[in-house]
């Protein structure tokens, strides 16, 4: 059903997961080098219970998780996110022995985990990756090149989606699980515009076995789309927490601020502005929530929903954020002010997960799809209800 609210126990705990935020998890994410894995702060997620309640968590409950780190830091927001993406395949589709090698220690904040899909030519379009999966005494030997991938080089294990199959498209590729350490895998850290840590990784004929995969051969996609499906209105809830605490800045700013003989919120033009960021902003968390409550009671329109969520949320947050800088002036661009940091980091969920385009042709995709049923099963309807001839 939609949520239109949160009950006060959930609000409190997002009160609560914003203060640990700053308190807590802001002052070592500051100490940090941008575009490294900050192992202190995925240690302390794991040390405060945040990342064994991010693998109990539904949806929702994922969703008010991100928006209330990414609130007061999103580099904690980032990295507990980076842990849930990484580790969700052996979650859905691992082995037992899997999960209980890898589990306990993403769980713990000791094992950095990493989402191997993308390539420097299969990005958003998952299904034409090209990695190749050549079979190899019973096994396989990995060969070519993952790129943006988030936090390669420095995981200790991959989820990895191979091509099994050629010219099968989605029904070819595979999924693997990768631990760093795997003779012919390296990699090298890549300088982005977003700080968190993002880079390539070479396989030349790394060795993976049958105990490797995850799922079934051939089954990879579907790992990576539930994968993506459950992390796509997650990623609206963190752009929502960033949104948030632009527009409370722009709030606060705007009150104190004088220009013109009088403080800045008194210009019709500004009140507006704000009015504007606020109503968009709970737009794409109503949009948001709707999503997550949709997957956690397995509606058959999640994927519709969740591109609408990031694609409404993304898109939102990369306003209010440019807005709060407009209304900020040249001091929100110097280094170190929350909205230079903001505006550094909204650009990449636009792109990331799927990019804005991807998700209007998944939008577009199903609503054609339910058009479909429905005339098909008006037709068929129509055709039991005629009477023999």
């Amino acid at each position: 059903m939609p949520v239109f609210s949160l009950d006060p126990a959930q609000t409190a705990w997002c009160a609560q997961l914003r203060t640990l935020a700053r308190e807590r998890l802001r002052p070592l994410a500051e100490k940090a080098e941008p575009g490294r894995v900050n192992r202190p702060l995925v240690a302390a997620l794991g040390e405060l219970g945040l990342l064994r309640r991010l693998f109990g968590a539904g949806a929702l409950e994922l969703c008010l998780l991100r928006e209330s780190l990414a609130y007061g830091c999103t580099e904690a927001e980032t990295a507990l996110a980076l842990q849930g993406l990484g580790s969700y395949p052996i979650v859905q589709a691992g082995t037992a022995a899997q999960q209980e090698r890898w589990l306990p220690e993403v769980i713990a904040g000791r094992a950095v985990a990493a989402f191997a899909l993308s390539e420097p030519d299969a990005g958003s379009d998952a299904a034409a990756l090209t990695l190749k999966a050549d079979p190899d005494q019973g096994g396989w030997r990995l060969s070519g090149e993952k790129c943006w991938i988030s936090n390669a080089p420095e995981a200790d294990f991959y989820s990895v989606f191979a091509r099994t199959t050629e010219g099968a498209g989605a029904r070819g590729v595979t999924a693997f699980l990768v631990p760093a350490d795997r003779p012919g895998l390296t990699g090298t850290a890549l300088d982005m515009l977003s700080p968190h840590p993002i880079g390539a990784l070479t396989f030349d004929d790394t060795p993976v076995t049958r105990d490797d995969v995850l799922g079934e051969i051939d089954g990879g996609f579907r790992v990576a789309m539930n994968t993506l499906n459950l992390f796509r209105p997650s990623v609206g809830a963190f752009a929502v927490g960033m949104a948030q605490a632009a527009l409370d800045a722009a709030i606060a700013h705007t009150a104190r601020r004088t220009a013109f003989g009088g403080p800045l919120k008194d210009l019709q033009s500004v009140a507006h502005q704000v009015a504007e960021m606020a109503t968009r902003t709970e737009a794409a968390r109503l949009l948001v929530h709707a999503a997550a409550a949709a997957y956690d009671e397995g509606a058959a329109d999640v994927p519709k929903r969740s591109a609408m969520a990031k694609l409404l949320a993304t898109e939102t947050a990369q306003y209010v954020v440019d807005a709060a800088v407009q209304l900020h002036g040249a001091r929100a661009l110097q280094r170190g002010h929350l909205l230079e940091h903001l505006y550094r980091e909204v650009r990449a969920p636009r792109i990331y997960e799927g990019a804005t385009e991807v998700q209007r042709t998944i939008i577009a995709k199903e609503l054609y799809k339910e058009l479909y049923a429905k005339e098909s099963h008006a037709s068929s309807h129509s055709t039991a209800e005629e009477p023999n001839a």
